[in-house]
């Protein structure tokens, strides 16, 4: 039986930076992911991809922030549970919480923190013909090493964030990108969708809009795509080595959707004054929460998460006087 103070679902950039939070008031923390290794997304999807909305970091590589992340965390000694799922939650007779993993590794703690990012996931595939037979043949859906691509022809698809971002960085590294995207209008960040359109109009990108890859061609590796108009409703074949449909991941909480608490969809619903559950107990920060205003935000996790473990402390430690420090004058050590 393992036991903790904090008992954290997810290991990903939330999961760890809670660890550095809880550190600073002396609350000891565990974490159980079903990945091998910590880092959530940022480690499993897109190690090398740079991240801009960290607060004095311009841009950090997605595995560089996990890096960084362990090391804040290390401190304070977390415990790590990898390559199991949370599976079973029951409330004991001493009124903590007992967790069962898909491996049957048993934990015990008094607060439980669902870090879980947007859950199991899978991406959100096309519907094309031959799809499967060119799977990591030259199609891929997860960028994890931009090498691979280095000198390649690529063709993108998406209108989100990590199409754009992707296109961005591709740009510099592969032999030609093209962008397709069905609509003429962007879901991602502003300077983002100026910085794709001026590497358009700069002839540095091919960007095709009211457009769709309709068809797949090769023999044993994907050599060319068929590309679709609806506005002009004709069809036209470009030859390239990558395909990568950037179309979202489709977010599943598994077993945590048994665990009876609110839920909105596939998030958990959160009360904004400690980003507690309807369960005494229980609280949920990062992507697998949900609350009016709510933004997908690595940095907004970072606050949830701080808010939370303030309002765990005096769930666990109802006598005592909680009083705010501050590392600038304190230092980690001192905690």
């Amino acid at each position: 039986m393992i036991e903790t103070d904090l008992l954290i679902i997810g290991a990903g950039p939330c999961g760890l930076f809670t660890v550095f939070e809880a550190g600073l008031i002396k609350l000891r923390c565990h974490l159980i992911d079903a990945l091998a290794e910590p880092g959530g997304q940022l480690t499993e999807i897109y190690p090398k991809k740079p991240i801009y909305d960290i607060p004095g970091l311009p841009s950090i590589l997605a595995g560089d922030l996990v890096k960084n992340l362990m090391e804040q965390a290390a401190p304070f000694k977390p415990g790590f549970t990898l390559g199991e799922r949370a599976e079973t939650l029951e409330k004991t007779n001493d009124g903590k919480w007992k967790l069962v993993t898909n491996k049957g590794t048993e934990h015990l703690a008094p607060i439980v923190v669902i870090a879980g990012g947007l859950g199991c996931f899978e991406p959100r595939k096309p519907n094309l013909d031959l799809l499967d037979k060119f799977e990591d043949k030259g199609v891929e859906y997860i960028i994890k090493d931009p090498e691979i691509y280095r000198g390649q022809n690529v063709v993108i698809a998406g209108g989100g964030d990590s199409a754009l971002d992707w296109t961005l960085f591709l740009s510099e590294v592969a032999k030609s990108v093209t962008l397709v995207h069905r609509r003429t209008t962007f879901r991602g960040h502003p300077d983002s969708i100026q910085r794709v359109m001026d590497l358009a109009s700069a002839g540095k990108i091919e960007l095709l809009l009211n457009s769709e890859v309709t068809a797949l061609h090769g023999e044993d590796h994907l050599d060319k795509v068929s590309i679709t108009n609806f506005e002009e409703n004709n069809t036209a074949e470009r030859n390239t080595d990558h395909f990568i449909p950037l179309f979202g991941l489709s977010p599943k909480l598994g077993p945590i959707k048994d665990w009876q608490l609110n839920l909105n969809k596939e998030s958990i619903s959160v009360n904004t004054f400690d980003y507690s559950t309807n369960i005494p107990g229980i609280y949920a920060v990062g992507d697998i929460n949900d609350y009016p205003g709510k933004l997908r935000l690595i940095l907004c996790g970072f606050h949830e998460a701080t808010l939370m473990v303030q309002s765990a402390f005096k769930r666990i430690y109802p006598e005592k006087n909680l009083v705010l420090k501050y590392t600038t004058v304190s230092g980690v050590n001192s905690f």
